[in-house]
């Protein structure tokens, strides 16, 4: 991770710092390091104790179970409109998650003392943090229904659309071995449900790079799943 300065990055480009008020902004603003975090980058594996807690202005950070023999899947996607460190205003020092980056991202990164410092005021701070992680936890929870009841064909568009709803267009770079880990399931069973996506012209799949060719049929393609966490995200989190 690259600790920097970027003039043009603002860390209202993060949809929890931009809904706070401004005395409450003007307070933490002065502790936000912004850093530079690249396709890969891990803020933190299973068991770790938690320094800083990261909100997104850009990217996609992967929440990911991993299992003792290393096997892994995603829980949930985080983009600029959330943080990733729940588990410090939440009662816990470390996490059982790991978390790591799936589309460059940049983010500003806030101490955890100061984190759980602001939480402990109550107030709007506490306030949005709490309805952020409700709107996590129906993401966790719908993934988890997601993988059990519905086919890999509904859960990659299910993936899709929520990684393209935190992408500035509509490509997402990303094998299909990688893609076949985040879900937990064969790569065959991927490349086939990406053929036929390909097939009926609603994505298009080449040397690693996805392009989502036509939304509508994509969600449509989708369960309700999608659709679920995205309605609880809107209800409780401010548009960005």
């Amino acid at each position: 991770m690259e600790e920097t300065v970027d003039r043009d990055t603002s860390p209202k480009q993060n949809g929890l710092l931009a809904a706070l008020p401004e005395e409450d902004f003007l307070e933490l603003q002065p502790k936000l390091k912004f850093v530079r975090l690249p396709l890969g980058a891990s803020l933190y594996e299973s068991g770790d104790s938690l320094a800083h807690v990261y909100f997104p202005t850009s990217g996609i950070i992967s929440l990911l179970y991993v299992t003792a023999n290393g096997s892994s899947a995603e829980l949930a996607v985080i983009g600029s409109e959330g943080m990733v460190g729940i588990s410090l205003f939440m009662g816990g020092e470390t996490t059982p998650n790991r978390a790591i980056v799936q589309a460059d991202c940049g983010a500003y990164k806030l101490p955890a003392q100061d984190l759980k410092a602001k939480f402990s005021e109550g107030g709007d701070f506490q306030l949005l943090m709490l309805k952020f992680t409700q709107s996590l936890i129906t993401q966790i929870s719908q993934t988890a229904v997601c993988n059990l009841h519905h086919t890999i064909e509904q859960q990659l568009c299910r993936w899709l659309l929520l990684s393209m709803d935190r992408l500035p267009d509509n490509k997402i770079q990303m094998t299909q071995e990688l893609i076949a880990n985040m879900l937990g399931v064969r790569r065959q069973g991927v490349t086939e449900a990406a053929r036929k996506l390909e097939q009926r012209g609603i994505i298009r799949y080449a040397r690693g790079l996805i392009t989502i060719e036509n939304r509508a049929a994509l969600e449509t393609s989708s369960c309700e799943c999608y659709a679920a966490v995205k309605a609880e995200s809107n209800r409780l989190l401010p548009r960005h």
